[in-house]
């Protein structure tokens, strides 16, 4: 959530500031702004709303200083609105902040007993105030900020503009990614190298606790105990190129078209074709000498790794399990001295996550990361690196990040099983093989969007929907009402199939709309068990399955769609796209932001 640039040069820059902004609008937000100095003053242009309010402003009330600062906020403390919007600025320092200041409270408290006066209702300004407070006792900015993050508690990354200094920013990061972009006579700063790749590809991360002197010629990096460090600077693999959407009307649907191509680039990566075997990157460990497996998530990824725990539990035979990060650590589980950790992200920067990932290494486990950015902070502390090849996600729900996530997941069990002696060579084979075989059966599957329009024209009608499926189709059900209440905003549940009868059966009449996932496994004699009950009570089932699994319920059901036939081991893969299609279809009936749906952030960096 929220989105931080920065920028050191002999131009004017707030143009680049507002460029840069654009290409973190995917971070979710409600509010934008930018500050730039002129002639020492530091000035501000803020807009609530989309960054289109923050260009008219800049248009009316342009600014045309060489060093400033920008930020898309996702409100947490006060209302989305042009007064909170960042930066947080007094008549000294101007301040973006990402993540929360736990403290603020007791910090504004003791600065309001000094004298300072407050204009917001964020806890970014206590961060402004008080570094002002520390300049009007005579310390240089960099004593200053140091001084001030001493006081800090909670997760942040800063970027404080001074006035009177048209070269210098500074910026810290503690639980909040954070990057620097070094440039010719010009520096940049950013929440991610997708902020700064059109500027410059030579990126250095901040890492934990680390605080930053930025001028146009030199970074001068301090750790947490104001320590002078060295950090690596790196060619980031980030393009350059503006992502646009081509011919596609939203993000999203650009990213659900696209899903063949990175399925194939994902599992191109990991499966040789010749000889239909799985190879992983150099592990330091080896795969059959853990004994359990936990693996964490949060939203999307964590029903990714819901899948993964069937697979994992029925073809490697290893205990497996799956929990949602934001719990995990609380329950303070015991972890076995032979366990690991599968740390699941699309940002690699997901701050439940990453606390969960912290617990697991504390408590011995070894850690394996799946993340769509192998530059993340979940990447970089993780033992092994599992990347999804999706490329940047733009859209705020998860799509092609979710299917490359299975991708990964499926050849780690494959992976796993082999060493731990479940399978043999040939069960390798035949398990790579129908992996191979995903990329154009998703191409076959994405022939239905017509079909799906139309039943989400009738879908998008319902105030609730519900969604029901067995074994691996259980966490797609679930993935599917969570698709539809992200961006469409209808009420919508997923239930394991058999559960119908423990109570949600009771919700089910001729207005609720019916979506069942039902690959052709050995569950799905029980699963049409389940639906005839449903269909018994009035309810409008669409039937997701194969053309057999379809003809079943001809004559009798809402509508059917049937989907290529496959194996059951790949059929998430396949059955994640028609969800994904008929959540598009029934928002954009309904006419809400696709891409950037309401109160959501594409990366939670707070907990």
């Amino acid at each position: 959530m929220c989105g931080i640039i920065g920028i050191i040069a002999n131009r004017p820059i707030a143009g680049e500031l507002l460029e840069g902004l654009r290409r973190l609008e995917y971070r979710g937000y409600d509010s934008a702004g930018v500050a730039t100095l002129t002639n020492g003053r530091i000035e501000r242009r803020r807009a609530e709303g989309k960054l289109a309010n923050l260009a008219a402003r800049l248009e009316r009330e342009p600014v045309h200083g060489t060093i400033g600062i920008g930020h898309t906020r996702w409100a947490t403390h006060g209302e989305p609105s042009e007064q909170n919007a960042h930066p947080i600025a007094t008549d000294r320092v101007a301040v973006v902040h990402n993540g929360i200041i736990e403290n603020f409270q007791a910090l504004k408290k003791e600065l309001v007993g000094l004298g300072y006066g407050f204009h917001t209702e964020t806890d970014t300004e206590a961060v402004a105030v008080m570094t002002t407070h520390y300049l009007a006792q005579g310390q240089k900015p960099a004593q200053a900020v140091a001084r001030t993050l001493e006081r800090l508690e909670g997760a942040f990354a800063l970027v404080f503009l001074f006035a009177g200094e048209h070269d210098l920013l500074i910026c810290a990061r503690r639980g909040s990614p954070l990057a620097v972009g070094y440039g010719d006579g010009e520096m940049f700063v950013g929440s991610d190298s997708l902020a700064l790749a059109p500027l410059t590809r030579r990126i250095s991360y901040l890492e934990e606790g680390d605080w930053a002197v930025v001028t146009s010629r030199k970074v001068a990096i301090f750790d947490r105990d104001n320590n002078k460090v060295r950090r690596d600077v790196r060619e980031t693999a980030a393009s350059g190129a503006l992502i646009g959407k081509g011919n596609y009307r939203h993000f999203m649907q650009k990213e659900i078209f696209e899903q063949p191509a990175v399925i194939g680039d994902t599992l191109h990566a990991l499966i040789n074709p010749v000889s239909r075997s799985v190879h992983l990157p150099e592990l330091p460990f080896a795969l059959g000498d853990i004994g359990k497996i936990t693996a964490l998530a949060c939203g999307t990824a964590h029903h990714a790794g819901m899948i993964a725990k069937y697979w994992l539990e029925q073809i490697a035979r290893i205990p497996v399990e799956a929990d949602i990060a934001s719990e995990f650590r609380y329950r303070a589980p015991a972890m076995p001295a032979d366990g690991a950790a599968l740390v699941i992200s699309q940002s690699g920067e997901t701050a439940d996550t990453l606390a969960a990932l912290r617990y697991c290494r504390e408590a011995g486990q070894k850690i394996i990361a799946v993340v769509n950015q192998p530059e993340s902070t979940i990447a970089r502390e993780a033992d092994v690196v599992l990347p999804t090849l999706a490329g940047p996600e733009i859209g705020v729900a998860s799509t092609k990040a979710f299917t490359t996530q299975l991708a990964v997941l499926a050849a780690l069990t494959v992976a796993l099983a082999r060493a731990r002696g479940t399978i043999d060579d040939a069960g390798e084979a035949a398990l790579a093989g129908q992996l191979a075989e995903i990329p154009s059966r998703a191409s076959e599957v994405l022939q239905h969007d017509e079909r799906l329009q139309q039943i989400a024209a009738e879908v998008a009608l319902a105030r609730d929907v519900l969604y029901l499926g067995r074994g691996t189709a259980f966490p797609l059900a679930l993935e599917g009402a969570l698709k539809l209440k992200e961006i469409s905003y209808i009420h919508a549940e997923g239930y394991a199939a058999g559960e119908m009868k423990h109570g949600p059966i009771a919700l089910i009449d001729e207005h609720v709309p019916i979506i069942v996932l039902a690959p052709p496994d050995d569950l799905f004699p029980k699963t049409l068990s389940n639906v005839e009950e449903v269909m018994a009570r009035g309810g409008r089932v669409v039937m997701i399955s194969d053309a057999e699994g379809v003809a079943h319920l001809a004559g009798r059901m809402f509508s059917g769609i049937a989907v290529p036939h496959c194996a059951p081991f790949v059929a998430p893969l396949l059955y994640a796209i028609p969800i994904q299609l008929l959540a598009y279809h029934v928002a954009v009936h309904k006419g809400t932001d696709v891409d950037q749906p309401r109160n959501l952030a594409k990366s939670v960096t707070v907990e």
